[in-house]
């Protein structure tokens, strides 16, 4: 059995060219195996002649659909180690990031744009690049083989029991981790065919759904609180037997609000970068109770080390096969992972030391809190401030934290709002958040 994903891929074809791969949800035009596999091939005899990809980094900054698609399969069938870029990233910075990697091309907008020489790769089972901010905020380079990634997306049709003839509601962006693993590794490998919706919207969802029946759907929680505030009716999403939650937490509030009222428990899952898939929480109980991100993926073994940071081994893991995320986690008697807090968010107030987690789970604890999120006081030493997302005015869950917490663990600042801003992979923006508390 071959592990690189170009001869799999050839495989997947030769079996059954005639299968539907994609679907584009905007024009309704839908791509077999085989003719996938001919855009691939247009797409590399369209490049001017002499064009030296073999063994070059290229930033591949294209948006979900038969685009990425072509030039992916074309890269990868060329030799080229992809880079993995979000699709919004302006020229500047696709410029900056490629020059920041070593990278010779930048692929988007349909266009192949040289860089410099770049960095020619020496080992011959590179498959791509994912790219991560890193601590100081420049890009980081993760480079993985075709067979880590091929082990990721088997570990994740394995645990899930994503099969051959399901349809994936493709959303999340293609070149993110999430969805190398959950969309791109199983139509290459297994022939999961997948469906690029037209937008994020919920009815532009629901439409999807009524007229593609995907049966799977990789989601985060941005999606998922539109989709459960929507007036899209219940039924619209009977089609999925299966919907997924990554990116970010999960509240149990809106996981229980999601299957309210679409009588579809949502499953939890859990991995980095770095590791691929770690945790899935396989009966959707965890996730809607809160208690974990559910147990280890098939093929993965977690293991604890100092101050109970949790280590992850297993064939999908980018390096050598094991590595640390900066989370602290322990395992609950039913044997799933429960997170603590992340590694290094300690904190010296009036020389006392403070996890942040502590103060977030005590505002999550409070009625109306459904996000909370700590952080050192932006211009005030000794103190600290935190945002929420809450239906509660500040004044009043200050109070109610001050019965709680002992003062000094009370933020100065508490910020509500409607909800966290999120980055265009559904995660976080850390960044944005501290700048509304920092002015507000």
């Amino acid at each position: 059995m071959p592990t690189h994903l170009g001869k799999l891929w050839a495989e997947t074809v030769r079996r059954a060219p005639d299968a539907v791969a994609v679907i584009d949800g905007a024009s309704g035009r839908a791509w077999t195996r085989a003719a996938l596999a001919q855009e691939a091939a247009a797409w590399r005899a369209a490049l001017p002649e002499g064009t030296e990809l073999a063994g070059r980094r290229v930033v591949l900054a294209e948006s979900n659909g038969i685009g990425w698609w072509r030039a992916f399969l074309g890269l990868m069938e060329a030799g080229a180690v992809p880079a993995m870029l979000d699709a919004t990233e302006p020229p500047a910075g696709r410029r900056a990031v490629a020059e920041a990697i070593g990278a010779a091309w930048i692929c988007a907008e349909g266009k192949l744009e040289p860089v410099a020489a770049g960095r020619i790769a020496r080992r011959k089972d590179l498959c791509l690049i994912k790219l991560t901010s890193g601590s100081t905020g420049a890009p980081k380079a993760l480079v993985f083989t075709h067979a880590q990634m091929l082990a990721d997306g088997r570990q994740v049709c394995a645990t899930m029991g994503i099969r051959p003839d399901d349809v994936n509601l493709a959303v999340i962006p293609l070149g993110h981790s999430y969805g190398l693993g959950n969309l791109v590794v199983p139509l290459l490998a297994q022939g999961t065919a997948m469906v690029c919706s037209a937008s994020p919207l919920p009815h532009a969802l629901a439409a999807d759904c009524a007229r593609w029946q995907p049966t799977i759907f990789p989601a985060v929680p941005t999606l998922l609180r539109a989709l459960a505030r929507s007036e899209i009716e219940p039924l619209a999403l009977a089609s999925l037997r299966l919907v997924i939650s990554a990116g970010a937490a999960l509240p149990p509030e809106l996981a229980g609000a999601f299957a309210e009222k679409f009588s579809r428990r949502v499953h939890g899952f859990y991995g980095t970068s770095e590791t691929g898939g770690i945790a899935f929480d396989r009966s959707g109980e965890a996730t809607l109770t809160g208690r974990s991100v559910g147990t280890a993926m098939a093929g993965v073994t977690l293991k604890f080390g100092r101050g109970q940071r949790v280590v992850v081994s297993g064939a999908a893991v980018g390096g050598r096969g094991r590595f640390s995320p900066k989370d602290r986690a322990a395992l609950n008697e039913s044997g799933e992972l429960v997170l603590l807090g992340r590694v290094g968010r300690l904190v010296k107030i009036a020389g006392r030391r403070l996890d942040l987690a502590e103060v977030e789970k005590a505002l999550r604890g409070l009625a109306g809190v459904r996000e909370a999120q700590a952080m050192a006081h932006p211009t005030k030493a000794d103190a600290l401030a935190a945002a929420v997302v809450a239906d509660r005015p500040a004044a009043e869950l200050r109070a109610k934290l001050l019965q709680r917490l002992a003062p000094w663990k009370v933020p100065d600042r508490l910020l509500v709002l409607d909800e966290f801003p999120t980055t265009a992979r559904g995660k976080l923006d850390l960044r944005r958040l501290r700048s509304l508390v920092a002015a507000g």
